[in-house]
């Protein structure tokens, strides 16, 4: 059984793009802290189960649901399924993301739709249909990437998408705060996961922020996590349209 003093024990938690690396941790880490989870994926179905079986473990529950958060429809599923087994939601977790990775003037508006809806408008429709399920207030944490400030090569659509997720989550903060939920992003530097591998410049990426990061060369996708983790706890209850850079400095060198 988990003990009734964690920090977080009794809430319940959506983590979406949750069966690896970043969201992985993070389900990992709430279910730590107490949390059930609801573990969000679209193509990593045995990851996801194998994630539900370690929260399970922790004496949590957990629900395994596959949706694609950038349509609508499939969010209405995925809330269909959490309203059937759980009567409340405390913490949603956008992490899930998608993009295409191209010089700029390569790009088309399929590409554009394609980042902007997966990775900005998903939070909006989270919201939306969270909502009614934080009857006592909420956290909501936006996952932003450092190319939202930033141009690099490649990323150009992807970097537009998350800017626009992070005024959106100012927006969401200003209109959600009165009704008990804020609304954060933590903003991640460069974590070596999965989604690093598609990257064609991968190990110059990599190399440049080994040389440019005061803390140490590696960010973990626990050290995401752990950010993730600090906005949803009681003592931050009064920040509130944030960004939380978690970078070990890489953007204060110049």
């Amino acid at each position: 059984m988990t003990d009734p003093t964690a920090p977080l024990a009794g809430k319940t938690a959506l983590v979406t793009g949750a069966a690896r690396g970043i969201g992985r941790a993070t389900a990992r880490k709430l279910a730590s802290a107490g949390c059930d989870v609801i573990v969000n994926y679209y193509n990593s179905h045995d990851e996801a189960e194998a994630l539900c079986a370690e929260v399970r473990a922790l004496g949590r529950r957990a629900l395994a649901v596959r949706a694609s958060v950038g349509l609508p429809d499939s969010v209405d599923e995925l809330f269909a399924a959490i309203r059937a087994d759980f009567h409340r939601l405390d913490i949603v977790v956008s992490n899930a993301a998608s993009g295409v990775l191209k010089p700029a003037m390569e790009m088309t508006l399929k590409h554009w739709r394609w980042c902007l809806e997966t990775n900005a408008l998903a939070l909006n429709l989270l919201a939306q249909r969270a909502l009614p399920l934080m009857t006592d207030g909420g956290r909501i944490v936006a996952l932003s990437s450092l190319g939202s400030v930033r141009a690099m090569p490649h990323y150009a659509f992807i970097g537009a998408s998350k800017a626009a997720l992070e005024s959106l989550v100012r927006s969401l903060a200003q209109e959600l705060g009165p009704k008990g939920i804020r609304v954060n992003t933590v903003s991640a530097g460069v974590v070596d996961t999965d989604a690093l591998a598609h990257f064609p410049n991968r190990e110059e990426v990599l190399a440049s922020f080994s040389a440019r990061t005061p803390a140490g060369p590696v960010l973990t996708p626990e050290d995401v996590a752990g950010a993730v983790y600090l906005l949803c706890l009681p003592e931050a209850a009064m920040i509130n349209g944030a960004t939380l850079v978690v970078d070990g400095g890489f953007a204060i060198s110049g």
